[in-house]
């Protein structure tokens, strides 16, 4: 079974930066898309950013331009770089890894708490 387990997440001024990492414990497998995804209080969890593992990422416009999405395979590990912060980025950040073929799976960690405030 695979664990996926946030960390990174904190306090930051408005215009701060944050880097949140995700970990994966178990197997995962080549042709699979990590993601992030956030939820704030009050609304319903929303996609960030995905990355696919030959390294192909997309954002949403929540996050294009100011947060950077990677990962490395052969750590299983997963990165979400964000600058610029603002107030309305606040909320809990998950990760996600999802395979459509066999081996299928879709995994969720935990989350990690971002606060964006002064």
């Amino acid at each position: 079974q695979v664990q996926l387990v946030e960390s990174g997440g904190g306090l930051v001024q408005p215009g701060g930066s944050l880097t949140l990492s995700c970990a994966a414990s178990g197997s995962v497998f080549s042709g699979d898309v990590w993601g992030w995804y956030r939820q704030a209080p009050g609304k319903q969890r929303e996609l960030v950013a995905t990355i696919t593992s030959g390294g192909t990422a997309r954002y949403e416009d929540i996050a294009e331009g100011r947060f950077t999405i990677s990962r490395h395979n052969g750590k299983n590990t997963m990165w979400l770089q964000m600058n610029s912060l603002k107030p309305e980025d606040t909320g809990v950040y998950y990760c996600n890894a999802r395979r459509h073929v066999t081996p299928r799976y879709n995994h969720w960690g935990q989350g990690t708490q971002v606060t964006v405030s002064s």
